[in-house]
């Protein structure tokens, strides 16, 4: 039984038996049609310094207002000076398929040795904010208008210099003003690099195990643009972390936003929030900190949706390789179950490792789908393990309802079929059209676009918010429709992933629904909106106090 197992386990992790009930939904790789040409600088000269294999991410986010998704690509740069200058790569949508590089003079031409990005308006001034995690210390840009930023990192209070990875933004306290919290990951210098080795003579790139974790840090918004570390007085300083990844949901649906963080060969932490600027870990009670062998797992990308319909938000976590994807279930009773074990999850990513992971409608089937972006640490590593690829192509599997999923990775395109050495992701409907497309980030090399195309003629649903007495961003409202084919529900949140974030509208699948309904929103101010019969097939925005004013 044990042999036959491991046969399913690697049948499904190199395609055998995907299947797909929508065959006609591609994905195409539009990059350099649409104007984006970025390559990420890592800096590798053949040392194996730890962060060269790390970064980095990228934002689907509306910059200047205009309600189209613009691109934001972090980079990294050269360790020591060459004469050759790298920054991130700001492209803003041109309403027609393609993007103008307006990176130069915008003020995030800055060169640093970034890794994450997290995007919200945390002044209320109608304009959505960047943060920049980063080698040398995290950086906040002011939203200036017209495509222009301005680093008010210092003037701000914040003062992240660690390993920062990925970061969030969210409302804890729920006082109308956006707060962020940053995943670091370990102590780790140039200097204090160590020397590792698998097979005793060449240097490679060393495990977290080798060296000592670092504390996530929260910044908690004061308001005037000033932040405090409230970091100790949350409860959450953990130096024994080593975290790659965040994720902000209400798992208890007190109505009041949650933390889980991802750790790399640490337990997972959840993180209860106590309504009282506090929180409290849980994670190990909530059976979410461990893999099913009662293990820490090298945990990278999260996100969370109710991909069941059940009412609870349930997680997702891509893991090392040869460790699997993660699908904690939601019980609705305080505690989770990895269910991945029992679905093609598991199987189909058993060789991959998996950084990127998040929940899409790709299809518009009204029913939450998974994409996992992959890619191994070290370029060595075929020589050591022989059935280990350091390219490896991403995964996509379909939420087939009933808590099952296909492995559709074959059956969407030739392009996505190709093997990256994938880090992070995210997703829009960048072009308009109804269908959320996909943004990936590479180590090393490319970004790539990937417009989602086929034919699909499911009808959908996007809706974007315009807090008022809530945050601007409308971070943390819960939005829950009903339409012919049952109830849906989506939060707003910035982070998930890995390093990236998605676009902050929500787009819910219809399949061929001819109307919604009923839709609900649930505000952090407490404010509860209803509409009734919304036409399917449009983009609307709603004002936490005026409706839905386009």
């Amino acid at each position: 039984m044990r042999f036959l197992s491991l046969f399913a386990v690697l049948a499904a992790a190199v395609g055998f038996g995907a299947s797909s009930s929508n065959p006609g939904v591609q994905f195409l790789d539009v990059t350099r049609n649409a104007g984006i040409n970025f390559t990420h600088q890592n800096g590798a000269k053949g040392k194996k310094l730890l962060p060269e294999t790390l970064g980095s991410g990228c934002a689907f986010v509306d910059l200047d207002g205009d309600g189209w998704a613009d691109v934001l690509l972090i980079n990294g740069k050269d360790w020591a000076p060459s004469g050759q200058h790298y920054y991130p790569a700001l492209y803003r949508n041109n309403h027609n398929g393609t993007f103008t590089d307006i990176t130069r003079g915008s003020g995030l031409d800055v060169e640093m040795y970034g890794m994450g990005v997290a995007v919200a308006d945390y002044d209320n001034d109608g304009l959505p904010d960047v943060y920049i995690t980063a080698l040398e210390g995290d950086r906040l840009f002011h939203n200036e208008g017209h495509g222009h930023f301005r680093d008010v990192t210092a003037a701000s209070g914040i003062h992240n210099a660690n390993f920062g990875m990925s970061a969030a933004w969210f409302d804890y306290d729920r006082d109308g003003k956006a707060d962020l919290v940053v995943a670091n990951y370990v102590q780790w210098t140039a200097k204090t690099d160590i020397w590792c080795s698998a097979d005793g003579k060449s240097k490679t790139y060393c495990t977290p195990e080798s060296y000592k974790g670092q504390s996530l840090r929260l910044y908690h918004n004061l308001g005037g643009g000033k932040f405090e570390d409230a970091t100790g007085k949350a409860g959450l300083q953990n130096s024994g972390s080593k975290s790659l990844g965040i994720a902000v949901f209400d798992y208890n649906g007190d109505g009041w936003p949650d933390l889980f963080i991802a750790n790399d060969t640490q337990p997972n932490k959840l993180y209860r929030n106590k309504q009282n600027g506090s929180f409290e870990e849980i994670g190990m009670q909530a059976g979410i900190a461990y893999g099913e062998d009662g293990t820490a797992r090298g945990a990278m990308g999260v996100d969370t949706a109710d991909y069941d319909h059940c009412g609870h938000p349930h997680v997702l976590v891509g893991n090392f390789s040869k460790q699997m994807l993660a699908l904690y279930h939601n019980d609705g009773n305080g505690l989770f179950t990895d269910v991945a074990p029992s679905t093609v999850l598991s199987r189909a990513s058993y060789m991959s490792l998996s950084w990127a992971t998040f929940f899409f409608d790709y299809d518009l089937d009204g029913l939450e789908d998974v994409f996992v972006n992959n890619g191994h640490l070290d370029p060595d590593i075929n020589r050591t393990q022989s059935d280990m690829q350091f390219s490896q192509p991403p995964l996509l599997f379909r939420n087939a309802g009933g808590g099952k999923f296909e492995n559709v990775s074959g059956a969407v395109g030739p392009n996505f079929k190709r093997p990256i050495v994938g880090r992070g992701g995210a997703y829009a409907d960048f072009d308009h059209d109804g269908d959320l497309d996909l943004l990936l980030t590479t180590n090393g090399g490319p970004a790539i676009l990937f417009r989602n195309d086929g034919g699909n003629r499911n009808k959908w649903l996007t809706v974007r918010l315009n807090g008022t007495k809530s945050n601007r961003s409308g971070l943390d409202a819960v939005v829950r429709i009903e339409s012919a084919s049952g109830k849906q529900s989506q939060h707003v949140h910035s982070g998930s992933s890995y390093l990236s974030q998605s676009d902050l509208a929500l787009t819910f699948g219809l399949n061929r629904d001819p109307i919604v309904s009923h839709l609900v929103i649930d505000w952090p101010s407490g404010k509860k909106q209803t509409f009734d019969n919304v036409a399917p097939n449009q983009s609307i925005i709603i004002d936490e106090t005026r409706g839905i004013v386009r």
